[in-house]
């Protein structure tokens, strides 16, 4: 929590007092899953899970990409029965309860979902106090004022009136952690909570979530691909691999594990400090996209104000800025989706501005796009996804397209899900898929939004070098927007710092990485001590030199 926030009158009474609170007996689980099996279809995604949940602690469940967190996750909060072993909830068998009664346990836990699950339709008040309003606990305007003291504490007071639809991301992240807890529930399962964010607000997140569960006497479990996290907040640590819980204890003892798929999960290719990549930068360089002076703003909130930005033909730029800084509305106006209030936009040498509406879907036709959700067909399968701009603008006949398409879902680890609705798939496998479709028409521009967000640190590791590997060799000129300070310095050619709407800083990633401006610092320093934390992780004792 912020020095501001923490001197604010009343910190005690945000929440409201527990009532009811479990009292179970001396060494009982507040949550226990015993021998549980989960099917859907012929996957099998649980197999024989042993879990137990401890009173007042934090506890964290890592994970590779599609290995059933997210399943785990919804057994705890009774959204899902177990096909076979038991599920206790403040001590109870979820199996042996009716459904008011399961309700009933539900409203003493808060989840906060991957997904945000925000209602477009009211603000960011409104999405926070329904959950008041609809249990009946307070009146209307009781809810709202209390929401509105919790999305303070969170940075977002000037957000509050806003729709789900105007925030990025880490906005919205935030405001799905304040309606998680707004209802002073006993237990809090956190679905990936600072996934998208950037590292300044990842250490925020974890702050306060360690705040609550201390201040609250709450019961947290989080779902995180974030080392940083795990070995900054957890009292004990899951590791699911294969639908089972293969290890369990604390951060320390999951570091000196010597089971094979503990290590693999938390040391990836760790590194001892973060890597520069050594580039040109931009001088001399044709420029492939540039925004001259752009402004844009929705009434008082100015979100662009005088941006100057450039993309170098075949070379990887690379777009950083914290959450809502401006990001996905810049990467708006390169599509042409958004128009600049005031300033010009160029992409393949066309003022934007200039354009009708054929000319502007004839000049998307030469962009590839991986979306920060991945936007996918639910009633398609993965292959039909990845090949459906092959198909939908017949640049070849269906059978090539199959074939191009079976070929680079090989190449990202995809075949084995081929055939797999997408609805039916983990949240990361949605990434990759979408990064597949992306890329299958061979765009000249490939635009990049948080394409690691989401991935465990194996397959972020992976993606980089997907994307790397692209830019190697293929005529292409790639755009990465990201919160991964360490990762544009081990991939980009060009950095570009976006704060409040303003380009602060630009140049190759040594000039960033060398900057004194105090603003470029402070993220600079956040995401290197979210990378030294990951590696510690890594490094077994007397094992990786530092």
């Amino acid at each position: 929590m912020s020095e501001k926030s923490a001197e604010q009158p009343g910190r005690e009474n945000l929440l409201m007092p527990g009532q009811g609170r479990w009292e179970g007996g001396e060494g009982q689980p507040i949550i226990e899953l015993q021998d549980v099996y989960k099917s859907f279809g012929e996957e099998h995604v649980l197999r024989g899970l042993n879990l137990k949940i401890w009173p007042g602690k934090i506890t964290i469940i890592i994970g590779a990409s599609g290995s059933g967190k997210s399943v785990l996750i919804k057994h705890m909060n009774g959204l899902l029965r177990p096909d076979k072993g038991t599920v206790r909830l403040f001590g109870k068998d979820v199996s042996e309860l009716g459904d008011q009664e399961l309700d009933r346990l539900r409203k003493r836990i808060g989840t906060m979902f991957q997904n945000y699950a925000l209602f477009d339709s009211m603000t960011v008040r409104e999405n926070v106090a329904f959950a008041l309003v609809e249990h009946g606990t307070m009146s209307r305007g009781d809810a709202e004022a209390l929401a509105a003291k919790i999305i303070t504490e969170l940075d977002l007071g000037h957000a509050l009136d806003q729709y789900p639809a105007t925030l990025s991301g880490g906005m919205k992240k935030r405001v799905s952690l304040a309606r998680a807890i707004v209802t002073n529930p006993e237990v809090v399962l956190f679905d990936e909570p600072t996934t998208g964010l950037d590292p300044v607000m990842m250490e925020f997140v974890d702050k306060l979530i360690e705040e609550i569960t201390e201040t609250y006497e709450l019961t947290s479990v989080l779902i995180s691909h974030d080392l940083a996290t795990i070995f900054r907040i957890a009292d004990q640590v899951a590791v699911l691999a294969e639908g089972q819980i293969v290890s369990v204890g604390t951060p320390e003892e999951i570091r000196a594990s010597d089971d094979a798929r503990v290590q693999e999960l938390i040391g990836g290719k760790a590194k001892s400090q973060i890597e520069v990549h050594e580039a040109d930068g931009a001088d001399g360089e044709e420029m492939l996209v540039r925004l001259s002076g752009v402004h844009k703003g929705w009434g008082s909130n100015q979100v662009l104000r005088g941006v100057d930005f450039e993309v170098p033909k075949g070379k990887l730029t690379t777009l950083i800025g914290g959450s809502g800084s401006g990001k996905s509305v810049m990467m708006k106006h390169l599509l042409g989706l958004l128009k600049a209030d005031r300033g010009k936009v160029e992409v393949f040498g066309k003022d934007l501005a200039t354009l009708r509406e054929r000319e502007l879907r004839e000049l998307r036709t030469r962009v590839g796009m991986l979306f920060q959700h991945a936007a996918l067909f639910d009633s398609m399968s993965v292959r039909d996804n990845v090949a459906f701009p092959l198909v939908e603008r017949r640049v070849c006949s269906r059978q090539e397209a199959r074939e191009r398409t079976d070929r680079l879902l090989e190449q990202l680890k995809l075949s084995e899900i081929a055939d797999a609705s997408t609805v039916d798939i983990s949240s990361g496998q949605q990434k990759r898929v979408s990064l597949a479709r992306a890329l299958i028409t061979e765009p000249e521009l490939l635009i990049y939004d948080e394409p690691t967000t989401g991935q465990d640190p194996i397959m972020s590791l992976y993606v980089e070098e997907m994307i790397m590997e692209v830019q190697e060799k293929f005529d292409v000129t790639s755009i990465v927007i990201s919160h991964d300070m360490a990762s544009a310095f081990r991939t980009a050619d060009v950095i570009a710092m976006l704060h409040k709407g303003e380009i602060i800083a630009y140049g190759p990633p040594q000039t960033i990485a060398e900057s004194e401006d105090e603003r470029v610092r402070n993220f600079v320093y956040a995401a290197d001590v979210a990378e030294q934390e990951r590696q510690a992780a890594a490094r077994r004792e007397g094992g990786l030199e530092a």
